[in-house]
């Protein structure tokens, strides 16, 4: 086959000879010369004409300086052939004189030539008298010489060549490539995991395809629109002349400017282009291909760590099964905590290595959403829990549940019996200051797990569709880790759905199902706080695993809270618990009147007494806006 330089000579010699038989005194008739031009139809030239849809009029302005560039002494040629004998470049006037079939369209801004930057034109007042320069990338493309466009080379960073994938990962670039070859998707878009898996996949997409992939970050965006106009046009000409790809990436929280810019370069951009990010972030009309891409299963996460650790004796298979069934790390990050770790086994001969193991990786995996999930400082523990029996073995139950995920769902073979995942739902019903908020405290610091709130008066939009996004990236988030999630006031969203009387309530029970639905797929646990179980969906209630009352305290547990709730280190004096459980409050306004009574009591430099608590208690209940009833404060003195 011949090589292009070989067949660029080739059509060459045939314009040379055009040329200078035109450029002789009795030069023949320029329609019995040959043309159009023989192009040798596997070589560049052949491809550059077709890829911008040259005519052959447009193909002979392109080759003119390029004979040029390979053969400096035709510059005699050109200054007979041209107007002005000092021009010895070939020009727009000389194109048009010497070349069959001219149209004037063929140097318009917006027409092949320049709108892809495959010539320039000189300056000058005049412009069929501006000469014809090819553009250098364009100059090597058609001789065979591989190179990038130095404008680009500064903003593209070339991706490297895929490892081994994962099995799962390994199947969707293999899936993502038959499609491509079957009907090439204009805009492909990734999303799910980590940046750096989306970049792999693409990776391998690429390898898959036979092209070569480049990375385009959202930040190095021109937001100047005549610059990304450029940098667009330029892509382009590169996606003709040479097999790449573009993987332009959008991560972490994007300022709006650059939201904006990458959203103007995707809806315009041609050639191959994979978006890898948030599909939140960009609405795009033209056609979106989306793939998202799943998390690594628990066998897959277990087999990396397994590999990653080698023969390792301070971590087995039993250290490591719960670490892969509650954090969906990548590859990258499952390989950089096992190195460092190892690297800390090295330094201590003796390192608590599981505690060590489950605090980094539950560092890495923690989730990064401002606005609609707030992280819970973890201060209540089990042991400070006043709870009748029934809610408290539940809230053991749950942790059981929890601790062995990856026993029970994964190794004994509950995943494959069930469409249920392996996270777990609950309900904490019961009126406010009775220990929801508690109880989850507790239950994270017994399974040394974050706690993150999420206020749904705050997820709940007036606008169509904005609430489900909002959950959706809540969940996205905090997937990784396995974070229990706190869905407060959940009475902001539920509510007993009745009969559809129009597209408000049709809208509320799509939402409802939405939530549902999402944490039933989440592998963590996530809890929905209520003041009223009855203004639930029985349906919803009977897909929940765990449903906790939370009772108004009778006087015995009330009690119980009075006994536990001072510090150890307090100075007080004759306080009669049976007494203080008269007050028919709730634990978290019995914990608000210790405090204040604390503080009353520091103010007189005294020991709390039940007179500072009884001043607190009216205080309390001045705030509830109620009176206190003489029967609670009997016998107080």
């Amino acid at each position: 086959m011949m090589d292009d330089q070989a067949a660029l000579a080739t059509v060459l010699d045939q314009l040379q000879a055009r040329l200078k038989a035109l450029a002789q005194p009795t030069a023949p008739d320029p329609d019995g010369l040959p043309w159009p031009l023989t192009v040798p139809p596997e070589s560049m030239v052949a491809r550059v004409q077709q890829v911008f849809q040259l005519s052959d009029f447009e193909l002979g302005v392109l080759l003119l300086p390029t004979l040029l560039e390979l053969y400096p002494a035709l510059d005699e040629v050109f200054a007979t052939l041209g107007s002005h004998p000092e021009q010895r470049s070939p020009t727009w006037s000389l194109a048009l004189a010497t070349l069959p079939n001219p149209h004037w369209d063929a140097i318009a801004p917006d027409a092949p030539l320049r709108r892809y930057h495959l010539i320039q034109l000189g300056v000058g007042e005049i412009l069929s008298r501006r000469p014809i320069a090819i553009e250098e990338r364009v100059l090597h493309a058609v001789m065979g010489i591989p190179s990038l466009e130095a404008r680009l080379q500064n903003r593209l960073l070339p991706l490297s060549e895929p490892g081994p994938l994962p099995p799962t990962y390994a199947a969707i670039s293999q899936r993502l490539a038959a499609q491509w070859r079957a009907a090439p998707p204009t805009l492909w878009q990734l999303d799910g995991t980590t940046p750096l898996t989306r970049r792999s996949v693409a990776a391998a997409l690429c390898h898959h395809l036979g092209l070569r992939g480049y990375c385009l970050n959202g930040q190095d965006l021109p937001t100047d629109l005549a610059e990304q106009a450029l940098l667009r046009h330029l892509w382009a000409r590169e996606a003709g002349l040479s097999p790449v790809a573009l993987v332009v990436e959008l991560s972490g929280h994007p300022a709006p400017e650059v939201i904006q810019a990458t959203h103007t370069f995707l809806e315009r951009v041609e050639g191959p282009v994979l978006y890898s990010g948030d599909p939140g972030l960009l609405q795009l009309s033209r056609p979106v291909h989306p793939q998202r891409l799943p998390a690594l299963s628990f066998e897959e996460r277990l087999d990396l760590w397994q590999t990653a650790f080698g023969s390792e004796p301070a971590v087995e298979r039993a250290t490591l099964a719960p670490i892969a069934a509650q954090f969906k790390l990548d590859r990258s990050h499952i390989l950089a905590t096992a190195h460092m770790l190892q690297t800390e086994v090295e330094r201590s001969p003796k390192p608590d290595l599981t505690t060590r193991l489950w605090q980094e990786c539950r560092q890495r995996a923690r989730p990064h959403l401002s606005g609609l999930i707030q992280p819970v400082k973890v201060q209540a523990t089990l042991a400070q829990l006043v709870l009748p029996d029934v809610p408290t073995q539940m809230l053991q139950a749950i942790i059981h549940q929890v601790q062995n995920k990856a026993q029970v769902h994964y190794e004994w073979g509950f995943a494959d019996r069930s469409e249920r995942g392996a996270g777990t739902s609950v309900i904490f019903a019961g009126p406010s200051g009775t220990g929801k908020t508690m109880a989850a405290e507790a239950i994270a610091a017994a399974l040394s797990l974050d706690l993150y709130r999420i206020d749904l008066s705050a997820v709940v939009s007036k606008y169509i569709g904005e609430t489900e996004e909002n959950l959706r990236a809540v969940f996205d988030a905090a997937e990784i880790g396995g974070a229990i999630l706190l869905f407060d006031e959940a009475d902001a969203l539920f509510g007993k759905r009745t009969e559809v009387r129009d597209s408000h309530d049709r809208h509320a029970n799509i939402e409802v199902s939405y939530l549902l639905q999402r944490m039933e797929d989440y592998e963590g646990l996530a809890i929905l706080t209520t003041n009223l179980r009855k203004s639930i969906d029985d349906a919803f209630l009977r897909r929940m695993q765990f449903i906790v009352d939370f009772p108004f305290p009778d006087k015995a547990l009330r009690q119980r809270i009075w006994a536990s709730i001072f510090p150890a280190a307090m100075p007080r004096q004759a306080l009669d618990y049976e007494k203080l459980a008269q007050l028919s409050v709730a634990g978290g306004n019995i914990a608000s009147i210790a405090r204040n009574g604390a503080y009353l009591a520091a103010a007189d430099d005294a020991p709390v007494t039940m007179a500072h608590l009884l001043q607190a208690a009216r205080l309390e209940y001045a705030k509830l806006g109620r009176t206190i009833p003489v029967g609670e404060i009997r016998g107080w003195g």
